[in-house]
């Protein structure tokens, strides 16, 4: 299959993206956690702080405070049964939402801190500890991957965000390529917001060495890539600042370590053909730091339409608190007392957040590539419609009440749109980036979503509501509901948010 076209099906025709009456094979499932064997492992502390309201003080970091860091970014965190009588369905969660509960993305380290070897580290979610996959000072080797626009030195380390292809494509089939970007933005996000409570600082690079970040993590990239690098620190740093120094390829940095060798255990017994996957990851590596790009604020179209004063402020909230009673409501939406005020506060809140440091602006901090519209429907202060927010202020797009029309545009029947009162819309460029970084800008802009869609859960949260993310909905339809073909925009993801009623399940916390 051509790989435009590719895309096209991923976002616009998604029955496309699996043969005829697939089926997952539950009982050849892979884990929800990779598993390295027979490497030296340093055990991390399980007696995680159980609010996180106050952000600590910036300061060299220890061993345990790497730990927390770590457990509330991707840690297993709840264990949950629900279902019938005839049927009892167990997932291990953790505090990020991913597709199916599949959890495709794995975290890496590199670490330089006094209470263990520096080296290249993998995070091992399941029994919350560090595995050492390559010992060493690597910190000149990750600058040159990252184009000499990091002081690694500068980092304690930083941590690489990877996509592991197979563990949710056996149940979405092609389909898992849009989930693998998300679940990495939405990682990102989450790994943002942890970083400010423990006091380090972080700057996001979706541009790199694919080859040589793969290589000196010794994986396979038939099987699994980097994703994005989030160097942290706690030190001053000036942030994406470029060298005149030489830049070296990626097939040079390979050469200059040797490969390393792992065993991980997969679980599944049969590994179907994924192999198109693995073209579009190709596709969408840069062999040198001259490929990289920055781009700078989308310039988005002056929108018409009568302007009402939302208002909203940010405000500060326990992220421990906003993890543990996040929830996604399914069929458990309520319609409720829901205030203009409220969705201020969520918007403001969120949308702010987003804003971060990352190689696409450089130094500055531009306005966010994407935009956020919304349907409101008996939301006290707001006449219901479709709207678009804009820094605290909505312009209406087509008023009156349109839960019909995006009832209708479910592909899965599995959210009553009837009993939520805010539908969020994450909006973007309808070219995916691709004419600024060809192939890769679908991912890029699949992960800048992800990462505004946690800031939108987690503030929901906070405020007391539930957001459920969705991607089983017609595009086109939404894009025709917000005119945005007037635009350039296309719809990237779809979250009802609203208050809900508490669900029967047993669930219990994962911590010391």
């Amino acid at each position: 299959m051509d790989l435009g076209e590719f895309l096209y099906n991923l976002h616009f025709h998604t029955e496309k993206t699996a043969p005829d009456g697939w089926e997952p094979d539950w009982e050849d499932a892979p884990l929800p956690y990779k598993l390295y064997r027979g490497l030296p492992a340093i055990p991390l502390s399980n007696e995680v702080p159980l609010t996180l309201a106050k952000w600590k003080e910036p300061a060299v970091p220890s061993l345990t405070r790497i730990g927390h860091f770590l457990w509330y970014t991707y840690g297993l965190t709840q264990i949950t049964q629900s279902g019938s009588a005839e049927e009892t369905v167990q997932s291990l969660r953790r505090f990020v939402p991913s597709g199916g509960g599949l959890y495709p993305n794995e975290l890496y380290l590199y670490l330089n801190v006094d209470e263990a070897p520096s080296g290249m580290y993998h995070y091992d979610a399941a029994r919350h500890q560090l595995v050492l996959l390559r010992e060493g000072n690597w910190e000149t080797y990750l600058s040159e991957a990252l184009g000499e626009r990091c002081d690694i030195s500068s980092c304690f380390g930083a941590v690489l965000i990877s996509a592991k292809f197979w563990k949710n494509f056996f149940k979405y089939n092609q389909f898992s390529y849009r989930l693998q970007g998300l679940d990495a933005g939405v990682l990102a996000g989450q790994l943002q917001e942890a970083a400010k409570r423990f006091g380090f600082s972080c700057g996001v690079y979706v541009q790199f060495l694919d080859r040589a970040l793969n290589h000196i993590l010794g994986l396979n990239d038939k099987e699994e890539s980097v994703y994005a690098v989030i160097p942290l620190s706690v030190e001053p740093m000036r942030w994406f600042a470029g060298t005149d120094r030489g830049l070296v390829s990626a097939e040079e940095l390979c050469r200059s370590i040797p490969p390393i060798i792992t065993e991980s255990y997969e679980r599944s017994k049969r590994i179907l053909d994924y192999s198109l996957l693995c073209e579009i990851n190709e596709a969408s590596f840069m062999e040198s730091a001259k490929e990289f790009r920055k781009i700078g604020s989308w310039k988005k179209p002056v929108r018409d339409g009568q302007e009402t004063n939302l208002g909203g402020s940010r405000f500060l909230y326990d992220l421990a608190s906003s993890c543990r009673s996040r929830f996604s409501p399914d069929m458990d939406f309520m319609i409720g007392d829901i205030h203009a005020e409220t969705a201020g506060d969520l918007l403001r809140e969120a949308v702010s957040a987003s804003v971060c440091r990352n190689d696409l602006d450089g130094a500055e901090i531009n306005r966010s590539r994407l935009s956020v519209y919304a349907c409101f429907y008996h939301v006290e202060g707001i006449e219901d419609g479709a709207y678009l927010y804009e820094e605290g202020t909505l312009k209406c797009i087509r008023p009156g009440d349109h839960r019909l029309y995006l009832q209708d545009g479910l592909t899965l029947h599995n959210v009553n749109l009837y009993t939520t009162p805010i539908v969020l819309h994450v909006a973007g460029d309808r070219g995916h980036l691709m004419d600024q970084l060809s192939w890769r800008g679908y991912r890029v802009q699949q992960m800048e979503a992800g990462m505004l869609v946690q800031r939108l859960l987690l503030a929901a949260s906070a405020l007391g509501l539930g957001g459920h993310p969705l991607l089983g909905y017609d595009v086109s339809r939404c894009d025709r509901l917000y005119k945005l073909e007037e635009t350039g925009e296309t719809c990237l993801i779809q979250i009802p948010i609203g208050g809900y009623r508490e669900r029967a399940w047993l669930k219990g916390g994962l911590h010391g």
